[in-house]
Protein backbone atom coordinates (compact mmCIF):
# COMPACT_ATOMS: atom_id res chain seq x y z
CA UNK A 1 0.00 0.00 0.00
CA UNK A 2 1.70 3.17 -1.26
CA UNK A 3 2.20 5.41 2.13
CA UNK A 4 0.58 8.93 2.35
CA UNK A 5 3.79 11.51 2.41
CA UNK A 6 3.24 12.70 6.25
CA UNK A 7 4.21 8.56 7.15
CA UNK A 8 6.97 8.74 4.67
CA UNK A 9 8.06 12.01 6.36
CA UNK A 10 7.82 10.67 9.89
CA UNK A 11 9.33 7.34 8.91
CA UNK A 12 12.20 9.37 7.74
CA UNK A 13 12.28 11.21 10.98
CA UNK A 14 11.76 14.67 9.06
CA UNK A 15 9.02 16.65 11.03
CA UNK A 16 6.68 17.89 8.09
CA UNK A 17 6.81 21.55 9.72
CA UNK A 18 10.23 21.25 8.46
CA UNK A 19 9.43 21.07 4.96
CA UNK A 20 8.24 24.32 3.69
CA UNK A 21 11.06 26.15 5.49
CA UNK A 22 13.53 24.01 3.22
CA UNK A 23 11.26 23.50 0.50
CA UNK A 24 13.48 26.55 -1.36
CA UNK A 25 16.66 26.14 0.68
CA UNK A 26 19.87 27.98 -1.26
CA UNK A 27 17.54 28.54 -4.41
CA UNK A 28 17.78 32.39 -6.38
CA UNK A 29 14.48 33.40 -7.52
CA UNK A 30 13.85 36.59 -9.17
CA UNK A 31 9.94 37.82 -9.33
CA UNK A 32 8.95 40.59 -11.82
CA UNK A 33 5.97 42.62 -10.55
CA UNK A 34 6.43 42.06 -7.06
CA UNK A 35 6.19 45.14 -5.25
CA UNK A 36 2.45 44.30 -3.99
CA UNK A 37 -0.42 42.07 -4.52
CA UNK A 38 -0.06 38.20 -5.64
CA UNK A 39 3.63 38.90 -6.12
CA UNK A 40 4.86 40.35 -2.96
CA UNK A 41 2.96 36.92 -1.96
CA UNK A 42 4.63 34.85 -3.73
CA UNK A 43 8.56 36.80 -2.62
CA UNK A 44 7.63 36.40 0.67
CA UNK A 45 6.13 32.81 0.81
CA UNK A 46 9.39 31.96 -1.46
CA UNK A 47 11.72 33.53 0.68
CA UNK A 48 9.70 32.04 4.07
CA UNK A 49 11.17 28.66 1.87
CA UNK A 50 14.61 29.35 1.81
CA UNK A 51 15.20 31.08 -0.99
CA UNK A 52 16.66 34.36 -1.77
CA UNK A 53 14.39 36.49 -3.97
CA UNK A 54 14.54 39.51 -6.05
CA UNK A 55 11.94 41.72 -5.54
CA UNK A 56 11.17 43.62 -8.85
CA UNK A 57 9.27 46.62 -9.31
CA UNK A 58 8.39 49.17 -11.65
CA UNK A 59 6.94 52.39 -10.39
CA UNK A 60 6.65 51.23 -6.48
CA UNK A 61 9.99 51.91 -5.34
CA UNK A 62 8.54 52.41 -1.55
CA UNK A 63 5.85 49.36 -1.82
CA UNK A 64 8.89 47.35 -3.22
CA UNK A 65 11.57 48.02 0.08
CA UNK A 66 8.74 47.69 2.47
CA UNK A 67 8.54 43.69 0.83
CA UNK A 68 12.61 43.79 1.56
CA UNK A 69 11.73 44.24 4.90
CA UNK A 70 9.48 41.97 5.56
CA UNK A 71 11.38 39.53 4.11
CA UNK A 72 14.84 40.58 6.17
CA UNK A 73 12.73 40.61 9.25
CA UNK A 74 11.81 37.13 9.03
CA UNK A 75 15.43 35.75 8.95
CA UNK A 76 14.95 35.90 4.85
CA UNK A 77 17.59 37.48 1.82
CA UNK A 78 16.23 39.83 -0.48
CA UNK A 79 17.09 42.99 -2.36
CA UNK A 80 14.73 45.14 -4.55
CA UNK A 81 15.99 45.89 -7.75
CA UNK A 82 13.73 48.24 -10.08
CA UNK A 83 13.81 47.48 -13.86
CA UNK A 84 10.97 47.58 -17.07
CA UNK A 85 10.85 44.21 -18.21
CA UNK A 86 9.50 45.52 -21.83
CA UNK A 87 12.88 46.82 -22.13
CA UNK A 88 15.49 44.22 -22.37
CA UNK A 89 18.12 46.39 -21.45
CA UNK A 90 16.91 46.99 -18.01
CA UNK A 91 16.27 43.37 -17.86
CA UNK A 92 19.90 42.46 -18.64
CA UNK A 93 20.87 45.00 -15.86
CA UNK A 94 18.49 43.21 -12.89
CA UNK A 95 20.01 39.87 -13.86
CA UNK A 96 23.49 40.75 -13.80
CA UNK A 97 22.87 42.45 -10.45
CA UNK A 98 20.95 39.45 -9.01
CA UNK A 99 23.86 37.40 -10.43
CA UNK A 100 26.49 39.49 -8.65
CA UNK A 101 24.42 39.13 -5.51
CA UNK A 102 23.77 36.02 -5.10
CA UNK A 103 25.63 33.89 -7.54
CA UNK A 104 23.04 32.13 -9.88
CA UNK A 105 19.71 32.23 -10.68
CA UNK A 106 17.25 28.87 -10.30
CA UNK A 107 13.65 30.56 -10.75
CA UNK A 108 12.25 33.17 -12.58
CA UNK A 109 8.73 33.94 -12.11
CA UNK A 110 6.83 36.01 -14.88
CA UNK A 111 4.25 37.94 -12.89
CA UNK A 112 4.59 41.35 -14.03
CA UNK A 113 1.38 42.89 -15.05
CA UNK A 114 0.39 46.48 -16.83
CA UNK A 115 -1.68 47.99 -14.25
CA UNK A 116 -5.20 46.69 -14.73
CA UNK A 117 -8.52 46.67 -13.08
CA UNK A 118 -11.37 43.73 -13.38
CA UNK A 119 -14.55 45.51 -14.02
CA UNK A 120 -17.44 44.08 -16.46
CA UNK A 121 -18.51 47.07 -16.92
CA UNK A 122 -15.41 48.44 -18.75
CA UNK A 123 -15.12 49.17 -22.53
CA UNK A 124 -12.51 46.44 -23.19
CA UNK A 125 -14.84 43.62 -22.08
CA UNK A 126 -17.15 44.01 -25.45
CA UNK A 127 -15.62 44.05 -28.88
CA UNK A 128 -17.86 46.31 -29.96
CA UNK A 129 -15.49 49.06 -27.74
CA UNK A 130 -12.61 47.59 -27.12
CA UNK A 131 -9.76 48.87 -28.80
CA UNK A 132 -6.74 47.85 -30.38
CA UNK A 133 -4.30 50.16 -27.60
CA UNK A 134 -5.86 47.84 -24.67
CA UNK A 135 -4.41 45.30 -26.37
CA UNK A 136 -1.51 46.56 -27.32
CA UNK A 137 -0.67 47.38 -23.69
CA UNK A 138 -1.12 43.90 -22.12
CA UNK A 139 0.78 41.86 -24.88
CA UNK A 140 3.50 44.34 -24.17
CA UNK A 141 3.87 44.10 -20.74
CA UNK A 142 2.68 39.96 -20.26
CA UNK A 143 4.14 39.01 -23.63
CA UNK A 144 7.15 41.21 -24.13
CA UNK A 145 7.93 41.60 -20.75
CA UNK A 146 7.79 37.77 -20.35
CA UNK A 147 9.87 37.07 -23.41
CA UNK A 148 12.50 39.75 -22.20
CA UNK A 149 13.08 38.11 -19.08
CA UNK A 150 13.70 34.63 -20.26
CA UNK A 151 16.30 35.58 -22.63
CA UNK A 152 17.84 37.29 -19.91
CA UNK A 153 18.08 34.84 -17.26
CA UNK A 154 18.72 31.97 -20.36
CA UNK A 155 22.48 32.17 -20.58
CA UNK A 156 22.97 31.73 -17.05
CA UNK A 157 20.24 28.66 -16.36
CA UNK A 158 21.90 26.85 -19.14
CA UNK A 159 25.33 27.42 -17.90
CA UNK A 160 24.12 26.12 -14.20
CA UNK A 161 22.64 23.20 -16.77
CA UNK A 162 18.75 23.92 -14.47
CA UNK A 163 15.99 25.92 -13.91
CA UNK A 164 12.90 26.79 -13.58
CA UNK A 165 10.67 29.17 -15.33
CA UNK A 166 6.86 30.15 -14.31
CA UNK A 167 4.62 31.71 -16.06
CA UNK A 168 1.19 33.41 -14.31
CA UNK A 169 -1.85 33.26 -16.28
CA UNK A 170 -5.46 33.23 -15.57
CA UNK A 171 -8.17 30.93 -16.00
CA UNK A 172 -10.20 32.81 -17.76
CA UNK A 173 -8.34 31.50 -20.86
CA UNK A 174 -10.04 28.11 -20.55
CA UNK A 175 -13.41 29.99 -19.61
CA UNK A 176 -13.98 33.63 -20.08
CA UNK A 177 -16.89 34.31 -17.94
CA UNK A 178 -16.18 38.10 -18.01
CA UNK A 179 -14.72 39.05 -21.83
CA UNK A 180 -12.14 40.96 -20.60
CA UNK A 181 -10.96 40.81 -24.32
CA UNK A 182 -6.87 42.43 -24.18
CA UNK A 183 -6.15 40.68 -20.96
CA UNK A 184 -7.04 37.08 -21.61
CA UNK A 185 -5.57 37.26 -25.12
CA UNK A 186 -2.48 38.02 -23.67
CA UNK A 187 -2.56 35.31 -21.11
CA UNK A 188 -3.42 33.16 -24.02
CA UNK A 189 -0.38 34.01 -25.38
CA UNK A 190 1.64 33.07 -22.65
CA UNK A 191 0.20 29.08 -23.14
CA UNK A 192 1.83 29.20 -26.68
CA UNK A 193 5.32 30.76 -25.00
CA UNK A 194 5.05 28.20 -22.21
CA UNK A 195 5.14 24.92 -24.52
CA UNK A 196 7.69 26.33 -26.89
CA UNK A 197 9.86 27.18 -24.42
CA UNK A 198 9.30 24.27 -22.42
CA UNK A 199 10.02 21.84 -25.77
CA UNK A 200 13.56 24.18 -26.79
CA UNK A 201 14.71 23.96 -23.00
CA UNK A 202 14.17 20.68 -21.39
CA UNK A 203 17.49 19.65 -23.14
CA UNK A 204 19.30 22.46 -20.51
CA UNK A 205 17.73 20.65 -17.84
CA UNK A 206 15.44 23.82 -17.58
CA UNK A 207 11.68 23.54 -16.96
CA UNK A 208 8.85 25.92 -18.17
CA UNK A 209 4.90 25.63 -16.72
CA UNK A 210 2.39 28.13 -16.57
CA UNK A 211 0.00 28.34 -13.34
CA UNK A 212 -3.27 29.75 -14.09
CA UNK A 213 -5.29 31.95 -11.36
CA UNK A 214 -9.06 32.68 -10.49
CA UNK A 215 -10.34 35.49 -9.35
CA UNK A 216 -7.62 35.61 -6.45
CA UNK A 217 -9.43 36.67 -2.95
CA UNK A 218 -8.04 39.93 -2.97
CA UNK A 219 -5.78 41.73 -5.43
CA UNK A 220 -5.45 45.28 -6.26
CA UNK A 221 -6.74 44.06 -9.71
CA UNK A 222 -9.52 42.57 -8.05
CA UNK A 223 -10.45 44.95 -5.49
CA UNK A 224 -13.59 46.27 -6.97
CA UNK A 225 -15.14 42.58 -7.21
CA UNK A 226 -17.87 42.45 -4.93
CA UNK A 227 -18.27 39.74 -1.71
CA UNK A 228 -21.54 38.65 -4.27
CA UNK A 229 -19.17 37.54 -6.78
CA UNK A 230 -16.94 36.27 -4.97
CA UNK A 231 -19.40 34.30 -3.16
CA UNK A 232 -21.13 33.02 -6.14
CA UNK A 233 -17.51 31.63 -7.43
CA UNK A 234 -17.10 29.89 -4.44
CA UNK A 235 -20.42 27.70 -4.33
CA UNK A 236 -19.58 26.97 -8.07
CA UNK A 237 -16.21 25.54 -7.05
CA UNK A 238 -15.79 22.33 -6.18
CA UNK A 239 -13.83 23.22 -2.79
CA UNK A 240 -16.57 25.47 -2.50
CA UNK A 241 -14.27 28.55 -2.01
CA UNK A 242 -12.34 31.37 -3.85
CA UNK A 243 -8.65 30.59 -4.04
CA UNK A 244 -6.70 32.73 -1.40
CA UNK A 245 -3.26 35.11 -2.60
CA UNK A 246 -1.71 32.80 -0.29
CA UNK A 247 -3.17 29.85 -1.95
CA UNK A 248 -2.15 30.76 -5.30
CA UNK A 249 1.28 31.36 -3.79
CA UNK A 250 2.05 27.59 -2.12
CA UNK A 251 1.41 26.54 -5.90
CA UNK A 252 4.13 28.98 -7.03
CA UNK A 253 6.26 26.92 -4.60
CA UNK A 254 5.60 23.97 -5.02
CA UNK A 255 6.55 24.58 -9.05
CA UNK A 256 9.34 26.24 -7.81
CA UNK A 257 11.02 23.26 -5.90
CA UNK A 258 12.88 20.51 -6.78
CA UNK A 259 8.91 18.65 -6.03
CA UNK A 260 7.91 19.36 -9.13
CA UNK A 261 11.44 18.13 -11.41
CA UNK A 262 9.30 16.20 -13.65
CA UNK A 263 7.00 18.46 -14.73
CA UNK A 264 7.49 21.03 -17.65
CA UNK A 265 5.36 22.13 -20.81
CA UNK A 266 2.03 22.49 -18.33
CA UNK A 267 -0.62 24.69 -17.97
CA UNK A 268 -2.21 24.68 -14.57
CA UNK A 269 -4.95 25.67 -13.62
CA UNK A 270 -5.16 26.83 -9.93
CA UNK A 271 -8.64 27.82 -9.38
CA UNK A 272 -9.98 25.09 -6.78
CA UNK A 273 -11.52 22.80 -9.63
CA UNK A 274 -13.80 25.85 -11.19
CA UNK A 275 -11.95 24.99 -14.61
CA UNK A 276 -10.54 21.55 -15.58
CA UNK A 277 -8.72 22.06 -19.05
Amino acid sequence: MAHTQATMLSETNTPVQTIIPQLLMDKVVIVTGSSRGLGAQIAQQMAAAGASVCINYLNSQEAAETVVTDIKNSGGRAFACRADVTELTEVKAMVEEVIKSYGRIDVLVNNALPHYQFDPSADYTSIETVTWPHFSQQIEGIVKGAVNTVQAVLPQMKSQKMGKIINISTNLVYNPVVTYYDYTTAKSALIGLTRNLASELGQYGIRVNLLAGGLLKTTDASRLTSEEVFDYIATTTPLRQATSVADFANTVLLMASDLSAAITGQSIAVDGGLTMP
